[in-house]
């Protein structure tokens, strides 16, 4: 991404800007590893459900992954029947069930109670899996771990392999990492499978071994195709993987203006169009976002902050070669998995414009406005309506 490209071809702010030739890497990655294994690949569009990325997916993926019934109708709007479409989500309601049977390809449960209580009906029109909780724990941080204890995510592994609908289903679903770098926890997770559940894997028609791996962050993708071979030889088994961050988390960026500066404390305050409302991670989980202007040995220090009066609407602090000023820009990098998605506009402070990008251009997708605002809060009463 050619940043200075983008901080003089965005007019407005803030805006969150889509790198498009990011995206088609990482999918290039992806398509390469189905040539060399045969797995199938779904964009996972919890990460970014924007049309524009979705439709740049679709050529390169086989279908998408969804976690409800608005991301499956999305999907299916997209694909328009070029694709399968697979959920996997704790919250099936029953009022939803037929309408997602007919648009998901494959349904995996997440427990065994929702699995009696669905599978018949669902049954009908999809191929039925249960997610696994293989209860393997890689990562720290517990808000990101599927396998912490007294996980809501998925089937304990050996509750699963104690139960007698194994032979009744037609796959299974696996997620137990975050942002991974390697392939060490999947081959981990794949072993302690085998382990509980052996031949009885020859017993089903597919395997979604999740997302969660950056894939075009690792460059030894060996290990990976020898697994996926693997399996397909030993089981017969078709082998899915359903990458979200890894396709849109380098290619996303948030631009900003510099609105006000001042000394608090002794130390520069700077006051930005955005705030942590345009990428809730940060506060959710607080983090300091990548920024393009940062400088390590730069002199001058600044605390960036963002527009709210939420007093902990703050991204950190950073150094820079000469002072900001008002009317300057700044750019939150490789923030494109997670950040629109939970946006909100608290304080009434809108939406960004939504921009794609690539070597020649910025041009801009979308625009919120006072309207769209509106339509959330305002409830119309006419004539003799009551509330």
């Amino acid at each position: 991404m050619d940043f200075q490209l983008l901080k003089d071809s965005v007019y407005s702010t803030p805006a969150f800007v889509v790198d498009e030739i990011e995206v088609t890497r990482t999918l290039a990655v992806l398509t390469e590893l189905k040539n060399q294994c045969g797995c199938k690949v779904l964009y996972s569009i919890k990460a970014l459900p924007f049309s524009a990325v979705m439709e740049m997916a679709k050529p390169w993926v086989d279908g998408f992954s969804v976690s409800s019934l608005f991301e499956a109708r999305l999907a299916d709007e997209v694909l328009a029947g070029q694709g399968s479409i697979h959920l996997t989500t704790p919250g099936i309601r029953p009022d939803e069930l037929d309408e997602l049977s007919s648009l998901c390809s494959h349904i995996s449960f997440n427990s065994l109670p929702q699995y009696q209580r669905y599978a018949e009906t669902a049954g009908a029109q999809s191929s039925i899996g249960l997610r696994v909780n293989p209860k393997l724990s890689f990562l720290h941080d517990q808000r990101f771990d599927p396998c912490r204890q007294h996980s809501k995510l998925g089937v304990a592994i050996d509750e699963l392999s104690r139960s007698i609908c194994l032979d009744q289903i037609q796959g299974l679903h696996i997620h137990n990492v975050f942002s991974a770098t390697d392939f060490t926890p999947l081959i981990e997770t794949i072993d302690m499978l085998q382990q509980y559940l052996g031949i009885g894997l020859a017993e089903l028609e597919w395997l979604n071994i999740g997302g969660g791996y950056l894939l075009g962050q690792i460059e030894d993708h060996r290990p990976f195709v020898e697994l996926v071979n693997k399996l397909k030889q030993d089981y017969a088994i078709e082998v899915y993987i359903e990458p979200g961050k890894a396709v849109v988390g380098q290619a996303g960026h948030l631009v900003a203006t510099v609105l006000d500066s001042f000394v608090s404390d002794g130390v520069t305050v700077i006051i930005l169009d955005t705030s942590v409302n345009h990428n809730p991670e940060v506060f959710e989980y607080q983090r300091q976002p990548e920024l393009h202007e940062h400088d390590p040995d730069g002199q001058y220090t600044a605390i960036l902050a963002g527009c709210t009066c939420l007093a902990g609407d703050v991204f950190g602090q950073y150094r820079f070669k000469k002072p900001l000023e008002v009317g300057d820009k700044v750019v939150f990098k490789h923030v494109g998995a997670y950040t629109l998605i939970k946006a909100n506009r608290f304080n009434g402070y809108n939406l960004p414009d939504i921009y794609l990008s690539n070597s020649l251009r910025v041009k801009k997708l979308k625009h919120y406005d006072y309207q769209d605002y509106r339509r959330q809060w305002v409830v119309e009463v006419r004539g003799e309506e009551q509330l």
